[in-house]
């Protein structure tokens, strides 16, 4: 099967092979709110090419976008771990993502500034994902230094769905999607369950419920949808473990130091989108309310700070975010030049409850702080794009915010109101087509915000005698980049890019708090190759590295390197599959070694994981799906730390030691779906 979308721009996105048994195709809203000026590196994935992955988690279909490494540190229902272009990017520090319009990551989150919690996305309900990378996109602003990825859901389904999947480890899942006429449009309705144990000593207990209701009328250009989203997760974790732990005996490889980690998460939203076309160009406007709530349990210390009660921390976050964007393009020309206008206005705002409390087994035994913030924002954005030549296109941007923080602290000397700004311009340049090859120069300046938390503290919340310094509000990245693309083979699109990112401030993970922290400046350069080749309409390959340099850009007798930064990640997959018959998917994915330490000395091992997938679609329309999760058994890390930690009966002082979270055995899982 292959689904087709027009894109505003006039570009086509090819499904390419259906390899999935719950992939049901259908119309998306993303067109009209893509650019027409790319970077090499930027990209659309379609829906078919996303579900085509054999995956652990629903987070990881994001890794059709080259060079992400999405993986997890904890229980199933927090935030993945992002890696992308020498960053580890934490749970979303500098990564912006957005399903439907509506922003995933959170300002001033408990567990760490930009926290995107992915858990509510139903990968059959994809219809395409446009991602950047750099920050070189006018419409891109907090938190896209990295890139950008924008998800949009099908408004209307080509089938309705039912569908059951059942799995080692305790998995089960239910998902339900169905479209039918109302009135003079579409309404859809999904529905998803999900519970899942995992190989862990102590399970997982993960208990999922997500729900979509949507209405829709018109198309990408002329119309409008309104739709409501309703999630809610429960769930035990095992965090990393030190590995003297397991080598001592105390626990095995899925074992847990602490059994009663773990969370739950709520989120309500509703928004809406419309469009409107006309001769003069495209008019486009979203809004959105969100209501989210997070309690979040986690022990990496042990007993290094209580050698009684333990280090246990639970993190609250509870609040409604509201915002939205509209922006016009306008179509015409200078002097017979072809040109584009785009101006657009975005505005959002955090209503936030955040607090975080010392804890033994989930029993509060004491306040660290306890915060009300209020976070608005607003930004202006303006980009001129124009076709010089049937060889020359330009684009010139500058994007304008302003952020307005207040924080009203339990301790007064760490409340306060503190107000930034920061102007952004963007530049891009493509030359050709020539002999079917493109070359792409790009430059732009981006950011991302602190936790607001940081911008107005004084002192130690743990000890009110010790002085903290402030931390800017937003923080500046300075990126560029240049790539050719060529498809000069038929069904073999080839991109090379060599990319420059520098920040003013990194953002790192502190293990003993859990959060991430300012830090001193850094600089990463590095080249990024990507192909996909269309072998046949059912037979699709495709392969992507990307090597990456990056250092802290000051001088330290601690050391240049950036803990956690990846310096090589590789992807390569097979996909196969026509409307009926057979169909499956084989998938490598290549996690290169990374500096644990500032100078080096302790560094993470390599992890390459193989999922396969298998099935067959019936002429009745029911399909039969095996996938089998890490094929070949490796025992291996989904990811790695180095911090101090305390186990009980060890010296006062602790020891650094190499914390990890194992990849989880070979694991099968049994898909049976109907489409009617």
């Amino acid at each position: 099967m292959e689904v087709a979308a027009t894109l505003a721009s006039g570009q086509t996105l090819a499904g390419g092979p259906a390899a999935s048994a719950g992939f049901v195709g259908g119309i998306t809203g993303i067109g009209g709110s893509l650019p027409t000026v790319e970077a090499a590196s930027a990209g659309i994935v379609s829906g078919a090419a996303l579900n085509s992955r054999p995956v652990t988690r629903p987070g990881e279909v994001l890794e059709a976008v080259p060079g992400l490494i999405v993986t997890q540190h904890s229980g199933e229902g927090k935030a993945n771990q992002f890696f992308l272009r020498g960053f580890n990017l934490d749970h979303g520090s500098d990564i912006a993502l957005f399903v439907d319009g509506m922003p995933v990551n959170m300002r001033t989150h408990a567990h760490g500034q930009g926290y995107a919690d992915i858990n509510f996305l139903i990968p059959e309900l994809v219809g395409a994902v446009a991602f950047h990378k750099g920050p070189y996109f006018a419409r891109d602003g907090d938190f896209a230094s990295a890139g950008s990825v924008r998800i949009d859901y099908l408004d209307t389904t080509e089938t309705n769905l039912a569908l059951v999947s059942l799995g080692s480890f305790g998995y089960r899942r239910a998902l339900s999607i169905a479209t039918l006429p109302l009135g003079q449009g579409h309404l859809l309705v999904a529905g998803e369950a999900q519970v899942y144990d995992g190989p862990w000593a102590v399970p997982d207990g993960i208990r999922k419920l997500n729900g979509v209701v949507r209405y829709s009328q018109g198309n990408a250009l002329d119309g409008f949808s309104v739709t409501g989203m309703a999630y809610a997760n429960r769930w035990t974790a095992t965090n990393q473990i030190p590995q003297r732990a397991v080598a001592e005996g105390l626990i095995g490889r899925f074992g847990s130091l602490s059994p009663t980690d773990g969370g739950d998460t709520t989120r309500l939203s509703l928004s809406g989108r419309w469009s409107a076309s006309d001769a003069g160009g495209l008019t486009r406007a979203n809004a959105y309310v969100i209501r989210y709530g997070m309690n979040l349990w986690n022990d990496f210390t042990y007993f290094l700070n209580d050698p009684v009660d333990g280090d246990q921390f639970r993190q609250r976050d509870a609040r409604t975010v509201s915002g939205g964007e509209i922006a016009r393009v306008f179509k015409g020309d200078l002097f017979g030049i072809a040109m584009e206008n785009e101006i657009g206005f975005q505005a959002r705002n955090d209503d936030i409850r955040v607090g975080l409390f010392n804890t033994s087994q989930r029993r509060t035994i004491g306040v660290v702080r306890d915060d009300r913030v209020r976070e608005a924002s607003a930004a202006l954005y303006v980009e001129n794009r124009m076709r010089w030549t049937e060889w020359l296109r330009t684009s010139v941007g500058v994007r304008a915010d302003g952020y307005d923080a207040r924080v009203v602290s339990d301790n007064p000397l760490n409340s306060g109101h503190v107000r930034d700004g920061i102007v952004s311009p963007k530049l891009g340049l493509v030359l050709g087509p020539w002999h079917d090859t493109e070359v792409f120069v790009n430059y732009g300046q981006g950011f991302h915000s602190n936790d607001a938390r940081g911008a107005t503290i004084t002192v130690d919340p743990g000890n009110p005698l010790f002085p903290l310094d402030r931390v800017p509000l937003l923080v500046r990245s300075t990126g560029s980049e240049v790539g050719i693309r060529n498809r000069s083979i038929a069904g073999l699109e080839t991109t090379v890019s060599l990319f420059q990112l520098d920040f003013d401030s990194e953002n790192l993970f502190v293990g003993d708090a859990g959060t991430t922290e300012p830090s001193r400046p850094s600089r990463r350069f590095g080249i990024e190759w990507t192909n996909r080749y269309a072998v046949t309409p059912w037979l699709t390959l495709d392969g992507d590295l990307t090597i990456t340099h990056a250092r802290f850009a000051d001088r330290d007798p601690a050391g240049s390197r950036i803990p956690a930064a990846p310096t090589a990640i590789a992807a390569a997959g097979i996909t196969f599959g026509e409307p009926l018959g057979w169909f499956g998917s084989l998938r490598l994915r290549y996690f290169g070694p990374r500096p644990l330490i500032e100078d080096n000395a302790v560094r993470s091992k390599v992890t390459t994981l193989v999922n396969g997938r298998v099935g067959y679609t019936f002429g009745n329309g029911v399909s039969l799906q095996l996938e089998a999760i890490n094929l070949f058994n490796v025992k291996a890390s989904q990811i790695d730390y180095f911090y101090e930690s305390r186990l009980a009966n060890e010296p006062a002082g602790g020891f650094s030691d190499i914390h990890f979270h194992p990849v989880e055995p070979l694991a099968v899982r049994l898909t049976l779906a109907g489409r009617f």
